[in-house]
């Protein structure tokens, strides 16, 4: 059986029909068992081509072509009509300039060029299909709880689930068919069915600042679409081929570099890299499963996915060592901004942003060792960050609040979300998690590769991670001992999205020598053994570590005479572990605040200076390919 088709189409028929129903007991259990066939059909492909993979070449190719001719012309007339109606003239305008001109070529330019391989399935093809069709339907599926709570807190919008739920299931119909098509003419269609699914559901809730934050998106990936327009007419005139595996195939040439510039471009936009990074912090204003799936796990993961495609053209050139140095301001800047963030869903927007800032590095480096990191990273921040959005979603329902200074409360409302929490930042920054280890790696290859500028990056950048993570654990771990607790149930949907979230993040760690011996040393097509043996011995100390400390401490523990004693405070504690005595005998409150350093990092500042460097790093770029070096 051919999983292929059915990846792609199955969504889309599932979008279909959650919008035709309207019962709201219907419509859930639709999206329930849809998500869970997803991730059933996602799962047998990645045993069924595994082994081997597969290169298709598709009958009938007119056909599919006519099909996306039809909707590219649906979707430009609605983004246009949409501009002028708003008076965003200028995505209206780059809405006439990109959608004419692909058209033109594909009737007009195309008709002599034949796509012989329009389908590749590869090690990379399999790992992203593992976290759009799990990680991605398993978003789908907590969804379904989600949105019951959603608009019993928020009654002042209009409840749009049908229209919601369906563009969950349309996007993950354009991500299969973008991480699959070696077609750049599909892949095109795919990229820009992303971005219309974003712009619409960051306005789901059609309050002003949804709209300005969805239309910001909006324009700044119609900004990245026209490049990669611009890059298939230029690939198809020159050199009479439209397909991605061909591309990689052609020589570190002038004409070659400007495409790949104009791809990586579209990936940078699409992957929130500074000064491109305000769509995505905008994108918070969304409900959490569109955070999750769009702006975490998958959407700005078909950024960094083109771009460790393009990464073999990339090394020893000038747009590797831009991308390289974007990739680097963005990783440093971004992390230091999440510092200055109390906002839970900032945090992980901007610490989404640099990590796939570190990705972008290892892209533009482009040796085997940095892609090797790139895709190690790519796997364990998708699975740890969809769980992070996730239980920060549950969580806010639970609060009334997203602010990690109230999140010392969290463990007396629920402790299993408490902890489902407490892994998923584990899963960002602790040993033996593989955050860690890939970023270990890192440094190795870029000083293996010589770029000072990275270094830096990761060495700051890493040590401004660890801040801001563990500051936001503190406040978990701090009310683990309070005596009064509530307890508060999870909708069904929520919580068996968030085990086997849980279970996800341990099996990436777990699993981790296999992953690399498996999947990205036969990608990569030569060994690359000399860095992964070095971690894989790294990663079996730490588990060793991890799992005989704890072992022996409670075999230790099990007799032991010691007595528990309550926690020592400023005073005299009052026996529940919430307050104390203070010196005028005044019974006090316990109250523990983190440290922002706004006064140290001025966000507005930083923010402007970054962008400044990086539209003057890209605009560099753009002028020494225009001036014939490459």
């Amino acid at each position: 059986m051919n999983t292929i088709p059915i990846l792609i189409l199955f969504p889309l028929v599932a979008a279909i029909l959650i919008l035709l129903v309207r019962n709201d007991l219907v419509r859930n259990a639709i999206v329930r068992i849809c998500a869970v066939i997803i991730i059933v059909i996602s799962v047998f492909a990645v045993f069924q081509y595994f082994s081997n993979g597969v290169q298709l070449h598709i009958q009938n190719e007119e056909i599919i072509d006519y099909c996306i001719a039809v909707v590219e012309i649906l979707v430009a007339i609605f983004i246009i009509a949409t501009g002028i109606k708003h008076k965003k003239y200028l995505i209206s305008l780059l809405a006439v300039i990109q959608t004419p001109l692909i058209l033109w070529f594909e009737f007009m330019r195309n008709t002599t060029i034949e796509v012989e391989t329009g389908i590749v399935v590869d090690k990379l093809t399999i790992v992203m299909i593992f976290i759009v069709g799990v990680v991605g339907g398993l978003i789908c599926l907590y969804s379904a709880g989600y949105m019951k709570w959603y608009h019993a807190h928020h009654t002042e919008y209009k409840e749009r689930k049908s229209f919601f739920f369906a563009l969950l299931f349309i996007f993950l119909s354009a991500m299969f068919g973008l991480i699959m098509s070696n077609n750049l003419l599909w892949l095109y269609f795919c990229w820009e069915i992303t971005t219309l699914c974003s712009f619409l559901l960051i306005g789901y809730t059609k309050t002003e600042e949804a709209k300005n934050n969805a239309f910001r998106a909006l324009v700044m990936n119609l900004f990245g679409g026209l490049a990669f327009a611009i890059g298939i007419v230029i690939l198809g005139i020159s050199y009479n081929t439209i397909e991605l595996s061909a591309l990689l195939h052609l020589n570190q040439e002038l004409i070659v570099m400007v495409v790949v510039f104009l791809f990586a471009f579209a990936g940078l936009t699409k992957s929130a890299q500074l000064p491109f990074s305000s769509w995505l912090l905008g994108a918070m204003v969304a409900p959490t499963p569109t955070s999750a799936l769009l702006h975490s796990a998958t959407m700005v993961k078909a950024g960094v996915f083109l771009l460790i495609r393009l990464a073999p053209l990339m090394v020893g050139t000038y747009v590797g060592t831009v991308i390289a140095l974007i990739g680097s301001i963005t990783f440093l800047a971004t992390a230091i901004l999440a510092i200055t963030q109390s906002d839970a869903k900032k945090i992980l927007a901007y610490s989404t942003i640099s990590n796939l800032g570190l990705i972008v590095i290892c892209t533009g480096i482009g040796t085997k060792e940095a892609l090797w990191v790139a895709i190690m990273l790519m796997i364990f921040h998708a699975v740890s960050k969809s769980l992070m959005f996730l239980s920060v979603g549950a969580a806010e329902h639970q609060l009334g609040s997203r602010n990690v200074e109230h999140m010392d409360a969290l463990a007396s409302i629920s402790r299993k979300l408490n902890f489902y929490m407490i892994i998923g930042i584990a899963g960002m920054f602790i040993a033996p998690f593989g955050m860690l280890i890939s970023k270990w790696a890192a440094i190795k290859a870029f000083v293996d590769a010589s770029n000072v500028v990275a270094i830096l990056a990761i060495s700051f950048g890493s040590a401004v991670t660890l801040f801001y993570w563990t500051k936001w654990m503190g406040k978990l771990v701090s009310g683990v001992n309070l005596k009064n607790h509530k307890t508060h149930k999870l909708h069904f949907e929520e919580d068996l999205s968030m085990i086997v979230h849980v279970v996800l993040v341990l099996m990436a760690c777990f699993t981790f020598p296999f992953i690399s011996k498996f999947v990205i040393t036969p990608f990569l097509g030569e060994e690359v053994m000399g860095i992964v043996t070095n971690e894989i011995y790294i990663m079996i100390f730490m588990l060793v570590i991890i799992l005989v400390f704890p072992i022996a401490y409670l075999l230790s523990a099990k007799n032991s005479k010691t007595r528990i004693t309550p926690l020592y405070m400023n005073g005299i504690n009052s026996g529940d572990n919430e307050s104390f005595v203070g010196a005028t005998l005044a019974n006090r409150k316990v109250e523990l605040s983190n440290w922002y350093m706004k006064d140290v990092f001025n966000p507005k500042l930083l923010t402007v200076w970054s962008n400044l460097i990086c539209v003057l790093t890209l605009c560099t770029g753009a002028i020494l390919l225009i001036g014939g070096i490459s």
